[in-house]
């Protein structure tokens, strides 16, 4: 084997993968950054048969033994923190910036919070039951326990290969449960990664276990393998539906982040600097390839045409090309079949009627996959441009009369995962919020809250996580009951 091939890691022995390998493409440069290992369905069962015979051990750890794993491993990564940012840029294609402190850095910063240990006991008033069928009269006590799942299967998404694994093998391993990873298809390597920092900062055999493969039959294989209790998704909501269809036959547990199509409501009244600052971010954080971004902007009519004009200049003032270069804010997009996919949804919305404010044009670079940042106004709300989730740096708005309206536009949705709402109004902004069937909303704000609960209304996914949402999203409830 060549050093540039990555083998698969179960049951803590690097292992040669059955299926041989496939390479990982530098979005930018459209190089090979490595050869990462394609599992075969055998090695797969092999590493969740692996993560459920540690599962008895692991579980029954302390707790503050667990957290001594995860705090070490965040000062392994932190100690390889530049080399791992470039690894991670080289396969993801963010800028500089954002592979340091958006991937790695918050990679480490989840390993840090779970590192923490919780309370998993909860007292419960104690019930004073009467004589009857079945006993004396009692003053019965009560104790709402937390317990790890078992084995997770933690399937990852492209857009960040370190915060995105790390927030779900962190809060799971904290809880005692034992996990089989099988990352992105590509950027796994920054995975890997991560799992020797965790081999070296103890964690025992088969705790972590990672399994990557550019065939579907790989995460299929993570998916219904009977050692694994749980499956833990980031991604479309497509892949999402087939998976929930598999754990509900096996009644696996699951927790699901999916896609989104992010509603910016603009009042009148707002701030529209703050608003075009906000809503920019999708024209440059991680090229729009981030499921939270504010992609469907609904602007009342009276601000309406200097949002379209400031927003417009805002994506001119973006430098778009190598993200390794200084000053470069928007990078490339993940594949080359994935700038097709976008650069189709651009087509589709002139074809739709939309007006191209700006974009819609291949940037001249001589390599690489990038897409303009795109803004198209004279939207309605039954383009599939303002209805489908696109993926890229592609900003849609339409305009609405009143506070009605803007609450019926933003709910009509298949998605809900976080939306927006700018006005200068607090009382309204957050009257609007609570009206909004999504997950989480921003008042004048596109920040994040990494202690509240994330996840999706509707189509945007199944269950919560971050912060102490996440230990619960990893562990089932027991009742302890006893006589007092």
């Amino acid at each position: 084997m060549s050093g540039d091939e990555q083998r698969l890691f179960i049951g803590g022995s690097w292992v040669v993968p059955e299926n041989g390998f496939y390479e990982v493409i530098d979005p930018a440069t459209e190089g090979v950054v490595g050869r990462a290992p394609e599992a075969s369905r055998q090695q797969v069962h092999a590493a969740a048969a692996a993560a459920r015979e540690a599962f008895e051990t692991w579980s029954r750890t302390p707790a503050e033994e667990r957290a001594a794993v995860l705090d070490r491993a965040a000062d392994i990564v932190q100690r390889n923190f530049v080399p791992y940012a470039e690894l991670a840029q080289a396969e993801s294609g963010a800028t500089t910036g954002t592979a340091r402190g958006m991937q790695v850095g918050v990679g480490v910063a989840r390993f840090r919070r779970y590192a923490k240990v919780e309370p998993v006991e909860q007292p419960l008033p104690p019930q004073i039951n009467e004589a009857g069928p079945f006993g004396k009269a009692a003053v019965m006590g009560a104790l709402a326990v937390r317990q790890p799942v078992g084995v997770v299967t933690c399937i990852t998404s492209y857009n960040n290969p370190w915060a995105n694994p790390a927030g779900k093998i962190a809060p799971a391993l904290a809880m005692g449960n034992t996990v089989v990873v099988k990352p992105a298809p590509q950027d796994p390597l920054s995975v890997y990664r991560m799992a020797e920092a965790l081999e070296a900062a103890g964690a025992p055999p088969g705790v972590v276990n990672v399994v990557s493969g550019a065939l579907p039959e790989v995460g299929e294989a993570a998916v219904d393998c009977a050692d694994v209790d749980m499956v833990s998704f980031t991604g479309s909501t497509a892949v999402g539906q087939r998976i929930a269809e598999v754990c509900g036959r096996g009644m696996k547990r699951q927790l699901m982040e999916l896609g989104g199509k992010g509603a910016a409501v603009v009042f009148d009244d707002a701030d529209l600097e703050s608003a075009v600052s906000g809503i920019g971010t999708t024209f440059s954080f991680y090229s729009g390839q981030i499921c939270t971004a504010p992609t469907r902007v609904l602007v009342q009519r009276g601000v309406h045409d200097r949002l379209v004009e400031q927003l417009a200049a805002y994506a001119g003032y973006l430098k778009v090309g190598d993200p390794r270069e200084q000053g470069t804010v928007v990078g490339p997009v993940i594949s080359s079949a994935h700038r097709d996919r976008v650069e189709s949804y651009v087509e589709l919305g002139r074809k739709e009627g939309a007006r191209v404010v700006t974009g819609g044009q291949r940037p001249a670079l001589e390599r690489g996959f990038y897409v303009a940042p795109t803004l198209l106004a004279d939207c309605t709300p039954d383009m599939r441009v303002v209805r489908e989730e696109i993926f890229g740096p592609v900003v849609v708005v339409v305009p609405f009369e009143d506070e009605e309206e803007a609450v019926a536009l933003a709910n009509d949705s298949d998605y809900g995962l976080i939306d927006y709402v700018w006005s200068g109004d607090v009382a309204r902004a957050f009257r609007v919020a609570r009206r909004l069937r999504a997950g989480g909303v921003g008042v004048n704000t596109v920040g994040r809250n990494m202690e509240a609960p994330f996840g999706g209304f509707k189509k945007s996914g199944v269950g919560r996580d971050v912060g102490s949402y996440a230990l619960h999203a990893y562990s089932e409830v027991q009742a302890i009951v006893w006589p007092g």
